[in-house]
């Protein structure tokens, strides 16, 4: 990479706090910047928080303030807590921000000179009692793919597929529940349909991590449909030309990108098209919005004369204690309240996030896991040998041996830098902490090996040899784990009786000979995690979960559950009879790869097999749907979803998907009267 480069983050939405979730991509991010920083590259990194959309709107109704008011408030969260946790962005920007509603202006205006949005006049979900216009999560109902409930722009319970305005069934108000109305508004399209020939040639050239590319492969190839990009609100950036309109808040949040990079620009005199224009565009997100940047903003980009992204990183999503990330059921760890505000030290955290698990896989985050990573890896490791080193050198020996490292050190050095370099390049940060940990796994093989302590009762000029070899592996760590743990590197840095900053010297200084005469003070690097420590940040955890069961469970005895009308359409007994209902065997389930909810299902009909695709991942395993007899539709019409062929649908009934099954055993492909 010689090419100027901008790196961003996504942006993360202002109506709620920090949690590990979102360090899942921030870590990363600053992660590869700090390590190319310092192999000589130009690189500017930016984010921002997301400020628009209907949930800041919801939340800032409810606590009656303004949405700019709440989007200040978590803005600020945010940046404080990025600083504590070492992320350092070079701008962290507001996409409500003025430099952002000129630069999403621009790029919309130019969108609809070359005539790649058009307007339309579609049915809107309309709410009688409160008097307005139901834009995304302001409405919810029954999703039209799956049957799912669903929000107003998502089917966030079912098969997660993007939902443009007016496609949802059976409306309802989200505030009030209002059964809504339809009325006609006008609204306007970005012809994303049009872009696909361009997307299938741009994206298998498409940089980062696979999982990013062929997602999006995938979904250019079965489905591309044409994005509404307005919404009829007061909170956003205004449309161009209109008066009652705003974009929709995936229109203006990546914008952000380049807006923040235009503030740092003229903060710093420099060009903001140096990045966009000339140099690579790098961008961490999470998975579940690899849609978004590699399939509509690219098309965005392209539609205006701008450059697409270079690469893509999309990361796995995270678990805790092995349970789904969920807020609601106590499973969350707050970075601040949970981590940082117990006195943890951020390079911990940064150093599990990256080192658990491959990038793009699930990373499950326990305590007991925690502890034995920083135990284990950097307490009796990493600090275990460069405590020894540095202790025998001031402590035992007296002085910095003046004797030349020897050259099988710098060897091992050099396939050390060679392999991390590699590693961090290819976006596989385990790999390169991995590697960087195998150094000094190194440094206590020699040491342990060689026995100063026994050398310098016996051969003091071998054990100089010996030392003076371990502070340049000392070093070499040092330098190496500062973009993993920056403030943990500076520590060990000025033991080693350096007075700068490490972050100002390159990677390769790892090769240039140790040269001070004398170390600072030497003490334990990394403190332990204790097991009452561990404890109490478990109970913690537990106690979390347990009283949200607790308030889950309350809800459901003291209040009755939401049963939906029942429908007024009218239908004949000939309607009925069109649907071809069969009892079917499930002979085979797994899950659909990238997908938290689907189930791919071989069931058994009688006289064939068939596959069914079920967005039941959530309630039913792979294991426990094997061998169940279910209801089946075995006439509806076939359908695509995640790119995979569904033939037939089953029932199951309410939020929890309890299926419809025959009580007695019958054949496989019995029909249902």
């Amino acid at each position: 990479m010689n090419k100027p480069t901008v790196v961003t983050c996504g942006l993360p939405y202002t109506n709620g706090l920090c949690h590990l979730g979102h360090l899942r991509t921030y870590i990363p991010g600053d992660f590869y910047v700090r390590y190319l920083r310092r192999l000589g590259e130009d690189i500017v990194f930016v984010c921002g928080s997301d400020n628009h959309g209907t949930p800041i709107v919801v939340s800032a109704e409810a606590e009656k303030v303004s949405p700019r008011e709440i989007s200040e408030r978590y803005h600020k969260h945010f940046d404080e807590v990025f600083k504590a946790m070492g992320v350092r962005f070079d701008r962290f920007g507001m996409t409500d921000d003025e430099t952002n509603h000129k630069r999403t202006d621009a790029i919309l205006s130019k969108l609809i000179e070359k005539g790649y949005v058009y307007e339309q006049v579609i049915q809107q979900s309309y709410c009688p009692k409160c008097g307005r216009f139901l834009p995304d999560r302001y409405v919810e109902g029954t999703c039209p793919y799956c049957g799912k409930h669903a929000r107003g722009d998502e089917c966030d319970q079912g098969c997660g597929r993007h939902l443009e305005p007016g496609e949802i069934l059976d409306p309802q108000c989200a505030t009030c529940g209002t059964k809504a109305e339809l009325r006609e508004q006008k609204h306007y399209y970005f012809k994303l349909s049009a872009f696909r020939d361009y997307l299938l040639e741009y994206l298998p050239s498409l940089q980062g991590t696979i999982n990013a590319r062929n997602y999006a492969i995938g979904w250019v190839e079965n489905e591309l449909k044409d994005w509404c990009i307005t919404r009829m609100m007061d909170w956003g950036v205004r449309f161009p030309g209109t008066d009652d309109l705003v974009c929709y808040v995936w229109v203006d949040a990546p914008i952000g990108y380049i807006s923040f990079t235009e503030e740092w620009a003229k903060e710093h005199n420099d060009s903001w098209k140096k990045y966009w224009c000339e140099g690579d565009r790098v961008h961490f997100i999470g998975s579940d919005i690899i849609y978004h940047h590699c399939v509509f903003w690219p098309a965005m980009l392209h539609g205006a004369g701008y450059q697409p992204p270079t690469a893509v990183v999309a990361s796995g999503m995270v678990t805790i204690e092995g349970e789904k990330f969920s807020k609601s059921r106590g499973y969350v760890v707050w970075t601040k309240e949970d981590y940082l505000d117990k006195g943890l030290p951020a390079d911990y955290l940064r150093y599990y996030l990256l080192d658990y698990t491959s990038h793009t896989r699930e990373l499950d985050f326990s305590w007991k896991e925690f502890q034995a990573r920083i135990n284990n890896e950097l307490v009796n490791t990493f600090g275990n040998f460069a405590n020894r080193s540095m202790t025998l050198v001031k402590n035992k020996l007296g002085h910095v041996p003046s004797v030349a490292v020897e050259e099988e050190i710098f060897a091992e050095i050099k396939k050390s830098l060679a392999l991390i370099e590699e590693n961090v390049r290819a976006y596989e940060f385990k790999a390169a902490v991995d590697n960087i940990l195998l150094l000094a796994g190194y440094g206590n093989s020699y040491i342990s090996n060689s026995a100063p302590w026994k050398l310098l009762k016996e051969d003091v000029p071998a054990a100089e040899q010996v030392l003076k070899n371990c502070l340049q592996i000392v070093k070499a760590c040092a330098l190496v784990i500062q973009p993993v743990m920056p403030e943990s590197a500076q520590k060990l840095w000025e033991m080693l009786g350096y007075t700068d900053l490490i972050e100002n010297h390159p990677i390769s200084d790892a090769l240039v000979p140790f040269e001070n005469n004398e170390l600072g003070e030497v003490k334990p690097l990394f403190p332990r995690i204790d097991d009452k420590q561990r404890e109490e940040l478990e109970a913690t955890l537990a106690k979390r979960c347990e009283e949200a069961k607790a308030k889950a469970e309350g809800k459901n005895m003291t209040e009755q559950p939401v049963i939906e009308p029942i429908s007024e359409e009218i239908v004949t007994i000939d309607d009925v009879a069109k649907l071809d209902l069969r009892v079917g065997e499930v002979i085979k389930a797994e899950k659909v790869p990238k997908t938290e909810k689907l189930l791919r299902l071989q069931v058994d009909i009688g006289s064939e097999v068939r596959q069914i695709v079920s967005s039941i991942a959530l309630e039913y395993t792979p294991e426990e749907m094997v061998g169940k007899k279910i209801i089946v539709i075995v006439n509806l019409k076939p359908a695509k979803f995640r790119g995979e062929e569904s033939n037939g649908m089953l029932f199951a009934a309410g939020e929890e998907a309890s299926l419809l099954i025959p009580l007695r055993d019958v054949p496989n492909g019995t029909k249902v009267h």
